[in-house]
């Protein structure tokens, strides 16, 4: 008979577990990194950790649509009366004229129809209450959960920044937001020199 295989030694009880990349619906601090949603940031990047309301910018959109409405109901009228002078015409050029006005027509029908679903998904876009963790990059991590625990989670990753061996597992939802430019990101201060600053946007 052979001799059996060499059996690995059994790992102690202390010794972390092997890396993995979390469930994209988790939040987890492990080893000094701070997984959200498949992401890992490490800790000693992390700069802010905040909560704030995530709010649809109505005004703005709103404002928008009347620019581009406005300018596309102009472009439609004038298209309008190009094809009315041109229909009593029997030459070919004039035929051809008409039918390349109705082309245009039909497309600038369609952006306008395109504009007013674009306002109304921000219009009707409902306010999140999110969590945002930001690091000394261009990187912001943004996650929703019920405020109570949002407000738990800034504190346990506040003092996970301080422990080295700090671990944390929590259940967060993704944010199902297409563009971000659409909302208001929290308030933001803006210094100018190095006195007398008081300009903070809500």
């Amino acid at each position: 008979m052979g001799t059996p295989p060499p059996q690995q030694p059994p790992r102690p009880a202390h010794a972390p577990a092997p890396p993995r990349t979390p469930p994209r619906q988790s939040l987890l601090i492990s080893k000094r990194l701070l997984w959200v949603h498949g992401a890992a940031y490490p800790l000693e990047n992390i700069v802010r950790v905040h909560t704030f309301d995530l709010t649809p910018r109505r005004g703005a959109a709103f404002a928008q649509f009347l620019k581009r409405g406005g300018v596309t109901l102009l472009i439609l009228l004038l298209l309008m009366w190009i094809s009315d002078a041109t229909s009593g015409g029997w030459d070919g050029s004039s035929s051809d004229l008409s039918d390349v006005t109705g082309f245009l027509m039909v497309l600038v029908v369609v952006a306008l129809i395109y504009f007013i679903g674009d306002m109304l998904a921000v219009v009707f876009a409902g306010t999140h209450h999110v969590l945002a963790v930001e690091t000394n990059g261009r990187s912001t991590a943004l996650v929703t959960a019920p405020r109570e625990q949002l407000n738990e989670l800034v504190v346990s990753i506040a003092e996970a920044i301080d422990k080295p061996d700090a671990e944390l597992h929590a259940h967060v939802a993704s944010l199902a937001i297409t563009n971000y430019g659409n909302y208001h990101f929290g308030n933001s201060v803006n210094m100018y020199g190095g006195s007398g600053n008081t300009g903070v946007s809500r």
